[in-house]
């Protein structure tokens, strides 16, 4: 019998679907809410391969979105009856939620609370959690944080050098993000190379619009780019990462920005899209770069940069490396973008087979290295899997 799992990753004004059998991955019904709250709402999705787009009423929210959704289900019975839990993807749990658990009045409650931290996001989770309590009553509901793979941090790690004070009385600290990919990777890094995932030293780069690179050491995260909010570490579609932070200071006493300005400015102005003046999507960069555009070669040059240091610095940390795995849309897909960056990582044993790199594209995984070199992958990443097999350990646990 399947183990169907509704996986529902609910942000600001959209939501993410599928449903995951949790045995094997397969998706065989995944799709989007989109533009929610905005005139132009729409529901997109894929059953077995064939794509519906389902406009929406102007300034649908959540609930009524959730309820679309529903009658999508509706339409395919014997896949909606073979539904037996809802998993959410939860952005952040802070140091409240150490693993995924079922979900009850006090979990929302906590959710909630850390919204101060993700505004953005864990308000969006409750509205969607609520949504789908509503619509599907009857099903157990788990929420799966992305922080929670993050927990093994060591203290020196997670901790930024300001006053103890801030982090013991308002949890400023670095918590990290992409969890979910980053446990995925790793272990299918693990068993590609044939081994234990505690017996493996790890470096996973999940490379998309947000970004995010990870040290994995004997099995477990030991540091990570992404930090207190998923605006820290590598360069992004269109957040500026690591920056000094005098530089928020500037644009506020200097330039008369707002504190929201600044916000906006580092976390939807900058990046490639910042840099380039043109777009966020490394695939259009990489095509005005080979017709000359300065700018979007800067964009490129800068984002292979800062990922090429934090890659020196991790392998610096986990001692021997077993392999670094690329991951994410770009590292995904991005065979230019690959080969940049092992380029510049030749004098530390690294070197690509050329032919595997421009292969290894569009859902195909594997090693993109030649003979000589210490193992690097390219692994489609599957978060909704991870959150389905999370959500089926916590619903069904003996």
């Amino acid at each position: 019998m399947n183990q169907h799992v509704l996986v529902l990753n609910c942000g600001s004004s959209s939501i993410k679907f599928a449903i995951i059998d949790a045995e094997t991955g397969a998706a065989p019904l995944q799709g989007i809410a989109e533009n929610l709250g905005a005139h132009n709402a729409q529901l997109r999705y894929s059953f077995d391969g064939k794509k519906t787009a389902i406009e929406l009423s102007d300034n649908t929210n959540h609930k009524e979105a959730l309820a679309s959704i529903g009658r999508v289900l509706k339409q395919h019975d014997a896949l909606q009856s073979s539904i037996i839990a809802v998993g959410h993807r939860v952005v952040h749990g802070g140091e409240r939620f150490e693993q995924s658990c079922l979900i009850d009045p006090l979990v929302k409650e906590g959710i909630r609370d850390l919204a101060k931290m993700a505004p953005l996001h864990n308000l969006a989770h409750v509205a969607g959690i609520e949504s789908a309590q509503d619509a599907f009553p009857d099903l157990p509901q788990v929420a799966v944080f992305d922080t929670a793979y993050f927990q093994t941090l060591p203290k020196h790690a997670y901790l930024y050098a300001l006053p103890y004070a801030l982090y013991e009385q308002h949890g400023i600290r670095k918590y990290g993000f992409h969890g979910s990919s980053h446990h995925f990777v790793s272990h299918e890094a693990a068993r590609l190379l044939n081994k234990g995932i505690g017996q493996c030293n790890l470096i996973t780069a999940h490379l998309g619009n947000g970004c995010s690179i990870t040290a994995i050491k004997q099995g477990k995260a030991i540091d990570t780019s992404m930090g207190f909010t998923p605006l820290e570490g590598l360069v992004m579609g269109t957040r500026c990462g690591d920056i000094d932070p005098s530089v928020a200071t500037f644009l506020i006493e200097s330039l008369d920005y707002s504190a929201a300005q600044v916000s906006a400015l580092m976390n939807k102005q900058s990046g490639l899209q910042g840099i380039s003046q043109l777009s966020n999507d490394c695939r259009t960069l990489e095509e005005q770069q080979a017709l000359g555009n300065e700018n979007a070669k800067l964009a490129l040059d800068m984002f292979v940069h800062r990922l090429v240091k934090y890659i020196g610095s991790y392998i610096a940390l986990v001692g021997p490396l077993d392999a670094l795995v690329f991951t994410g849309g770009i590292g995904e897909n991005s065979s230019y973008i690959r080969q940049q960056t092992i380029a510049q990582l030749a004098h530390m044993g690294f070197s690509l087979d050329e032919t595997l790199n421009a292969e290894t594209r569009f859902g195909r995984s594997g090693r993109i290295s030649d003979a000589t070199s210490k193992s690097v992958f390219a692994i489609a990443t599957n978060e909704e899997w991870v959150i389905a097999k999370d959500t089926i350990h916590c619903a069904f646990k003996a």
